[in-house]
């Protein structure tokens, strides 16, 4: 039983969720469509994504390469997961369950690899002063807070837990095929054309085992707090 989503507020919250990380996928979406972002201040090291070339001839590419960052795959995972939970229609289906787990593992791992591996080289300026703490950390606290407090609790479950790759790992082999068409890559640990497959595959298995160790540890706070909302006699 769902011991949350009843309470006041809880679909307004789950709403709120959807919002911000859709709104924030959108607007991403037209930056990159027009522009906004301007040409990177240094080249790309390696393989990596931002050889476009600028105005109109690059839409096509700088979009491509927008939907292919995994930032944007949890964002928009996020938005479904949580809109969903906030149109409150039909039974929590093994796959709505699913789809819940890896909205918060991937977005926790995206928080966490932001912050460890991107930030420390990256120069935020322009639009990404904004977009960048959005879906970085506004959507991240957002979406784990919301669902700490609201729920739905009940809906994780140790056996979900290997479900809950199968959308990262569609990322790792979008992002590795087409890597393999357009010669780039959307971050420097998946570039397999600078740092060969072995190494990427190495880095890859690392941040899996990581993300399998997220999604047991939602599992497990789940719990504890599904317990503490049971009444006792």
């Amino acid at each position: 039983m769902d011991f949350d989503t009843r309470r006041p507020g809880a679909c307004a919250a789950h709403a709120v969720v959807a919002l911000v990380a859709a709104t924030g996928f959108i607007l991403v979406a037209v930056l990159n469509a027009i522009d906004a972002y301007g040409p990177a201040t240094t080249a790309p090291e390696g393989h990596v994504y931002g050889a476009n070339p600028p105005g109109l001839a690059g839409v096509i590419g700088r979009l491509a390469d927008h939907v292919s960052y995994f930032t944007e795959w949890s964002n928009v995972v996020v938005a479904l997961a949580f809109g969903l939970i906030a149109w409150r229609r039909g039974q929590p289906t093994h796959w709505r369950r699913v789809l819940l787990l890896s909205a918060l593992l991937m977005i926790t791992v995206t928080a966490i690899v932001y912050r460890v591996l991107l930030a420390p080289t990256q120069v935020v300026q322009g639009w990404s002063v904004l977009t960048n703490p959005w879906q970085h950390i506004v959507v991240p606290v957002l979406a784990v807070g919301v669902w700490a407090i609201w729920g739905p609790r009940g809906w994780v479950s140790l056996r979900l837990v290997p479900w809950a790759l199968l959308i990262p790992v569609g990322w790792i082999a979008w992002v590795l095929l087409r890597g393999l068409a357009v010669a780039a890559y959307p971050y420097a640990f998946v570039d397999a054309r600078t740092h060969g497959y072995a190494r990427v595959f190495t880095t890859i298995g690392a941040i899996l085992v990581f993300a399998l160790a997220v999604a047991a540890l939602y599992w497990a706070i789940d719990v504890l707090l599904r317990r503490r909302r049971i009444p006792h006699p």
